[in-house]
């Protein structure tokens, strides 16, 4: 069994000291759990300002295990140079990060991220040696004209570097109408829309991002093709995110 991958987008929430007791929290469930390191890998993705001291908190053996894995919300497309503000893929690694997200909708829509930049940065992302986390999903007004699936797959399409694989690429499928607007993706959404990205980008981690809380975590991990969570807001409480793990 694929483990799933329970990734925590902690987006610009929190200052150091609620940063390291929740990285102490959800280190603590982990290891005092067996099960959940046999059923799931960890990702945490803190605000850019925390990452080494969220590191440091990690604890040794799930750094070195790689069940408990260190993430950024963002990279550069450049690999230096004078870009006021940016954060390179080469930095991250430096400072112990293994894996980045990109392309969340959050970027693509107030910062008018396009796929092709989305690109650029995976690029970048693989040549440090980071998984990148490749976020797509459709708009409402996209999903009620039938357009959804095409969306996706010219996201995909344009957003995967060349060289992208299982083991350095996972895609996030973000339903963007049914985040903060009080709808809900059905199963049937989710099952429809995971099995179409699976047969666009084949063996890949396909992690679902709509709301994902601990009371419904055990019918999306229960469907075809949804190989874990990508969590905003349930992952800044531990008991939720530990609860999403252990639902699986």
């Amino acid at each position: 069994m694929v483990k799933k991958l329970i990734a925590g987008n902690w987006k610009m929430n929190g200052d150091l000291g609620t940063a390291l007791t929740l990285t102490r929290e959800i280190v603590a469930g982990i290891d005092a759990d067996p099960r959940l390191a046999g059923t799931c890998d960890f990702l945490l993705c803190p605000p850019f300002v925390h990452l080494a001291r969220v590191r440091a908190n990690l604890g040794q053996k799930n750094i070195e295990s790689g069940s408990v894995m260190l993430g950024a919300q963002d990279c550069s497309e450049k690999d230096n140079g004078a870009v006021t503000g940016d954060i390179s893929a080469v930095m991250l690694a430096d400072c112990g990060v293994q894996a980045v997200i990109l392309g969340h909708s959050e970027r693509r829509q107030g910062h008018q991220e396009t796929s092709e930049l989305v690109k650029a940065k995976a690029t970048q992302a693989h040549k440090a040696g980071l998984i990148a986390v490749i976020c797509v999903g459709e708009t409402e007004t996209e999903r009620e004209q039938g357009t959804h699936f095409k969306i996706v797959e010219t996201q995909i399409k344009a957003s995967l570097p060349d060289g992208a694989n299982a083991e350095n690429t996972v895609i996030a499928y973000e339903p963007v109408w049914a985040i903060g607007t009080g709808k809900t993706a059905t199963p049937e959404d989710v099952r429809s829309m995971h099995k179409f990205i699976r047969e666009t980008i084949g063996n890949m981690r396909i992690l679902y991002g709509g709301s994902v809380k601990a009371d419904n975590a055990a019918d999306l991990f229960s469907t075809e093709n949804v190989d874990g969570a990508l969590i905003g807001g349930a992952s800044l409480k531990s008991d939720q995110y530990l609860g999403i793990a252990k639902s699986v």
